[in-house]
C-alpha cells in the first residue's frame, strides 16, 4: 500500500507500468500481470499496419534504435483478439492509439469506447499529420489542443496525451494538452537517432533516422518531466531510460506519478516485478509514500 498512486481518474497499487511497444500479453510467462500498476498496450491504429522494412532494430552502446513503424493488427482485430488476453487480470489496461488525421483519431477512440475493460487511453501524437504537411501532431501546440479537446468530448475515461521531446519547448505542448482537457501526460517518447556502419557507410536502420530509447536518454527524459511538472499541475506518466528502482525514484522526485519501463523489458522480461519489489522495500525502509517524495526534488 505504500506504493499506491494515481493519475487523474485512475488509482494504481504501485507506480510501475509498461511502455507502449515494449510489452505484450506474451510477457505473462515472465511477469505476474496482477502485480503491475498498469499495462500500456502497443500503439493501435484504425487499420492494420505491417510496419517498416528491416532492418528496423539496432542496439547501440547505451540504448536501442527502432523503426518498427507502429506494426499492429488494427483496432477491430485488437478489440476481438487482443483485449480478451488482458481481461483475466485485475490490472488497469491503458490502450495506446494513434492516427494520421484528427477524424481518424476520433474514429479509433469511438470504437475503443465500446470496450468496458479499457481503463484509459494513451494518445500517441508523434505520428505524421497528413492534414499538416506531414508534421507530427505533437510538435504543434494548437493542433495538440484541438485534438485533445475533440477526444475529450468522446470519453470520460483517463485521457493521457503522450508528448514527443523533439520540439522546441515541450512545456508549451504540455500546456496546450492540459487546456484541451487532458487528464494526464505521458513523456517522453523516443528521441531521434541514427547509426551507421563505419566500414561500409550503410545505415544500420533501413529508414535511417528513427527512434532512440534506453538508458542513455534518461537525463533528457528527467529534465523534460521536471520542466513540465514545474509548469502544470496534472499528473505525469514518465518514461525514458528507467531500468531500476533508483531510476524510478529520480522520476518521482522530478514530479512523476507513474513510471513506464520500456527498453529494459527486452533484456530482462521480468524487470518490472523486480523494480516493484525493490521500490517497495525502499519505501518501507525509509517510511516513504508517493505523496512524500513526488515533485520534491530541490
Amino acid at each position: 500500500m505504500n506504493l499506491k498512486t494515481k493519475l487523474n481518474k485512475l488509482v494504481f497499487q504501485n507506480p510501475i507500468t509498461t511502455a507502449s511497444g515494449t510489452f505484450g500479453s506474451e510477457m505473462e510467462e515472465y511477469v505476474n500481470f496482477n502485480k503491475l500498476g498498469a499495462i500500456v498496450t502497443k500503439t493501435i491504429t484504425k487499420e492494420r499496419k505491417a510496419g517498416n522494412p528491416s532492418p528496423r532494430l539496432y542496439e547501440t552502446e547505451w540504448g536501442l534504435l527502432n523503426s518498427i513503424g507502429l506494426q499492429n493488427p488494427g483496432v477491430e482485430s485488437f478489440i476481438t483478439e487482443t483485449i480478451p488476453l488482458y481481461e483475466k487480470y485485475q490490472t488497469p489496461l491503458i490502450v495506446s492509439f494513434s492516427a494520421s488525421t484528427q477524424e481518424e483519431f476520433m474514429e479509433v477512440l469511438s470504437r475503443l469506447e465500446s470496450v468496458n475493460s479499457i481503463s484509459g487511453y494513451e494518445v500517441n501524437v508523434s505520428c505524421p499529420n497528413v492534414e499538416n504537411e506531414g508534421l507530427a501532431f505533437g510538435v504543434d501546440a494548437q493542433v495538440v489542443n484541438e485534438l485533445t479537446a475533440k477526444l475529450r468530448k468522446l470519453t470520460k475515461k483517463e485521457l493521457i496525451i503522450k508528448l514527443t521531446p523533439n520540439v522546441t519547448n515541450i512545456v508549451d505542448i504540455a500546456i496546450a494538452a492540459k487546456e484541451g482537457g487532458a487528464d494526464s501526460l505521458a513523456l517522453i517518447n523516443t528521441l531521434l537517432g541514427m547509426a551507421i556502419d563505419p566500414m561500409t557507410g550503410k545505415s544500420r536502420i533501413m529508414k535511417k533516422i528513427c527512434g532512440y530509447s534506453g538508458s542513455a536518454i534518461k537525463p533528457v527524459a528527467l529534465a523534460n518531466v521536471y520542466r513540465v511538472a514545474q509548469a502544470i499541475d496534472i499528473p505525469i506518466l514518465a518514461m525514458g531510460g528507467a531500468e531500476n528502482y533508483l531510476d524510478v525514484l529520480e522520476f518521482i522526485y522530478a514530479g512523476a506519478s507513474m513510471v513506464a519501463i520500456g527498453t529494459a523489458n527486452f533484456y530482462n522480461p521480468a524487470i518490472t516485478e523486480k523494480i516493484i519489489s525493490d521500490l517497495s522495500q525502499h519505501f518501507s525502509k525509509y517510511n516513504l509514500t508517493m505523496d512524500k517524495i513526488r515533485g520534491k526534488s530541490f
